[in-house]
């Protein structure tokens, strides 16, 4: 079988949205100039697209023309090494996935364990934010929503008083097991994200998951948030303004 045909039927099989490298393709290396070629005469027919160097994809078609990948198949290969978890979707998705705000800015942010500089894939530029928790599947969903509250004065077209509700919302509706955890992790964060979910927890009654973050914070250190009084009752306790 020639090598277009070759890729062209394994393409087809591809779903539509799907990121796929050369790696994709099952070829000898001395078949690689070939498999390049054709995956350029099929960009250039506008069979598939180009994200990246290297990076294609067959597009969905929308009412208004072709459709991008979603986040997670633009930066996938940045999440994992082999299948150790090495990062994970944070900021502006996170916020439109949370229902924080309906803006989705072509900036795609990731959680990584050590510093990272930033990349640009297509008309994409992704960002690196320090974590400085182990990266677990079952913790990533509770550690985004601590970056929520990091990162609460960044969410766009919103008020840190409408992002609050909502996040307050969001945590009243784990489970037990899971605002533990979830407290678990916060001792990791920066003094400000631990004041605002410490102050949260005690409004939803965990006093003893509150207690543990109070006990990590300085006597002497205010956090600003401009946060209404009735909205946030014991915000003077935890030292937020």
């Amino acid at each position: 079988m020639k090598t277009s045909e070759y890729v062209r039927i394994k393409i087809n099989k591809l779903e539509k949205g799907y990121i796929f490298t050369y790696s994709d393709f099952d070829m000898e290396v001395s078949e690689a100039d070939a498999l390049k070629k054709t995956l350029n005469r099929l960009v250039e027919s506008g069979k598939i697209e180009r994200l990246s160097k290297g990076r294609f994809y067959k597009p969905k078609q929308g009412i208004f023309g072709n459709l991008k990948p979603d986040e997670y198949e633009i930066v996938k290969d940045l999440l994992k090494e082999g299948n150790k978890i090495t990062g994970y979707i944070t900021g502006y998705t996170i916020f439109n996935s949370f229902k924080l705000t309906t803006q989705v800015p072509n900036v795609i942010q990731i959680a990584v364990s050590f510093d990272k500089k930033g990349i640009k894939r297509n008309i994409y530029t992704i960002k690196f934010v320090r974590q400085w928790n182990k990266l677990t599947k079952t913790n990533i969903p509770l550690l985004q929503l601590l970056d929520c509250i990091r990162f609460m004065k960044t969410i766009p077209d919103t008020t840190i008083s409408i992002s609050l509700k909502r996040i307050m919302v969001l945590m009243d509706e784990l489970l037990d097991s899971e605002k533990k955890h979830l407290t678990d992790l916060a001792v990791n964060y920066p003094p400000s994200t631990r004041a605002l979910t410490g102050a949260i927890l005690e409004q939803l009654k965990c006093n003893v998951l509150s207690d543990k973050l109070l006990k990590t914070l300085k006597l002497t250190s205010w956090y600003k948030y401009n946060l209404e009084q009735d909205l946030l009752p014991n915000k003077q306790k935890w030292r937020i303004k």
